[in-house]
């Protein structure tokens, strides 16, 4: 029985990550081991479960068949040993999807504190600012800032952060500080990380709603490309209070037209569609929610 589970939960990853060495390395064990182990679990179901070539490992009909199968008994059995155990242990390997600028801002600096209290729990931080699909990545669950694609995945609000204009302290010295958002178009303005295809950026002040388009010669894909352009004094950039909230704290960047509101962003927790979010994903969304509130 516990070959067996070890086997079926071997070949879930190995589908998921298109790896035989990939998902190996997750439950300890060599590319052949790996392997062997699938190959034994081919035999003793009586079906080819994947087409392996020199370039990829892929599912066959059968093994998505089977995988679709085996995926909610997998999530239950591991749900029942939770709640099983009482103490609220978290155990095995947690796969999460991030964007780079925000986990290593918001995410990483508050992984010691949730790590310390499961030591039984493996996290693989899978940082990409390209939106990664959650079932061929094999994530479990994905922080992201923003608007939500259409899909089958399942989302969570965790939090709102408003957007914010910043700026270096010597370049508002040499530029001078703009005091409504019509003077932007004198200024030097930093493109990204989010950037309109016309480049509108929106205000709100006691009811009044106001667009204004910006053009600058710098942009960044990246929000921290973008705050270091700031940083060096290069112009007005916007970001999310998360984008930002280190420069603003140590005087590296300062907040300008605080009085005009922008968008807000949000912050939700997305987890895979066709499964139910395991007790791992629940427990760092929560704890995630809850330490962004807190902050200043």
């Amino acid at each position: 029985m516990k070959d067996r589970l070890q086997a079926l939960r071997l070949f879930q990853r190995v589908a998921r990550l298109g790896s035989f060495s990939r998902g190996g390395r997750e439950r300890g064990l060599s590319q052949p081991s790996a392997s062997r182990i699938i190959a034994e679990l081919e035999r003793e179901i009586g079906a080819t479960l994947f087409i392996r070539t020199t370039r990829a490992v892929t599912l066959t009909e059968a093994g998505a068949d089977y995988l679709a199968r085996i995926e909610p008994l997998l999530a239950s059995l591991d749900e029942a040993d939770h709640i099983a155990r009482g103490t609220g242990e978290l155990r095995g390997t947690l796969q999460v999807a991030i964007s780079s600028s925000f986990g290593v801002r918001e995410v990483i600096p508050r992984l010691p504190a949730f790590m310390a209290r499961h030591p039984a729990l493996r996290i693989n931080l899978q940082i990409s600012d390209e939106r990664q699909n959650l079932v061929v990545e094999g994530v479990d669950i994905a922080f992201r800032l923003g608007p939500l694609a259409d899909s089958t995945a399942v989302a969570r609000k965790l939090a709102t952060a408003p957007r914010v204009l910043v700026a270096a302290p010597d370049y508002l010295a040499r530029a001078g500080t703009p005091q409504t958002p019509a003077e932007l178009a004198n200024h030097a303005v930093i493109i990204g990380p989010v950037a309109d295809p016309e480049q509108h950026w929106s205000f709100v002040r006691e009811s009044r709603r106001l667009s204004v388009r910006v053009d600058g010669r710098l942009s960044a894909a990246a929000n921290e490309g973008a705050m270091a352009a700031a940083v060096a004094g290069m112009g007005i950039a916007r970001a999310s209070l998360w984008g930002c909230r280190a420069e603003l704290a140590d005087g590296r960047l300062r907040q300008i037209l605080a009085d005009w509101a922008m968008d807000s962003v949000e912050l939700h927790a997305v987890f895979p569609g066709g499964r139910a979010a395991s007790p791992a994903a629940r427990a760092i969304a929560d704890y995630l929610a809850a330490a962004i509130a807190e902050a200043p």
